[in-house]
């Protein structure tokens, strides 16, 4: 019992519970293959549309291949995704008594948001992964070092976990899996205002403010810089583009200092 009682026993016990639900929530992946193919064509659907029927008719700044520009915005907006899927599984959980259930159980309080996010970490691997392969063979491909690259990578996956709590904590606020799905498109407005697909630049003024601002914006234009693609900010633009490696971990810490307490609480109120 003392062990449980130290800072490292609950953070032991956390892990350890945690890790046990990541692997219940890649379990129930794995008995409705349909959702998993369907998470895993998207990508690949989204860089033949984009990259081939709306590619010849747009213009990339300063010339290039519009594919290559687009791949990093494509990245991002598959990143941005990460909070609508685990908002309808949390909320699927929730108003299915699961969450009553695992509240009842013996465990760590922070397991279950843990092992959701845990889980969508993971399977957002394997998107980024099919997503790679699929930019590969229509032409893009990174052209700085492995460490500028990976650190792309990267930035991806912290800011997709950072997401990952918004959806646990927009999830359990919900309680309702019909208002979780009915949601889901407005993540559209998201991805689609910022410079993930065209320049902000022939945008109205208070438009382009909007889009510069975006976190999907500033990991669109981290990423064209650090894999080396078309479109890298420069000259007089907004802040976060001007520095959008900052930016990315900024919100990304700014979202998981918010939303782990408030997903916390949301978890403990919901059987009171």
């Amino acid at each position: 019992m003392t062990a449980l009682t130290s800072p490292l026993g609950r953070l032991r016990w956390t892990f350890a519970d945690g890790l046990t639900l990541v692997g219940r929530e890649l379990g129930r992946l794995r008995q409705e293959p349909g959702q998993i193919v369907a998470a895993l064509i998207f990508p690949a659907v989204m860089v033949v549309l984009f990259g081939y029927v709306f590619g010849s008719a747009i213009q990339v700044p300063d010339g290039g291949d519009y594919r290559e520009y687009l791949m990093p915005g494509l990245f991002a907006m598959v990143t941005f995704s990460a909070w609508l899927g685990v908002m309808t599984r949390v909320a699927a959980d929730a108003s299915r008594g699961v969450m009553d259930r695992f509240r009842s159980m013996p465990m760590a309080r922070l397991a279950v948001p843990f092992g959701q996010t845990g889980a969508d970490l993971l399977t957002g691997l394997l998107m980024l992964a099919i997503m790679v392969g699929a930019g590969l063979l229509v032409g893009w491909q990174p052209h700085r070092a492995l460490i500028p690259t990976a650190q792309a990578f990267l930035l991806m996956i912290v800011l997709r976990y950072a997401l990952s709590w918004v959806g646990v904590y927009v999830g359990l606020a919900v309680k309702n899996e019909q208002v979780a799905d009915a949601m889901v498109p407005l993540g559209l407005p998201f991805t689609m205002l910022s410079n993930a697909f065209v320049p902000t630049d022939g945008m109205p003024g208070w438009l382009r403010f909007l889009a510069d601002w975006n976190p999907v914006s500033a990991l669109t234009a981290a990423s064209r810089e650090l894999f080396g693609n078309p479109g890298a900010p420069s000259g007089n633009v907004a802040w976060p583009l001007a520095h959008p490696v900052t930016t990315v971990l900024l919100w990304s810490a700014a979202l998981l200092a918010i939303f782990i307490p408030l997903s916390l609480r949301a978890y403990m109120r919901r059987g009171r």
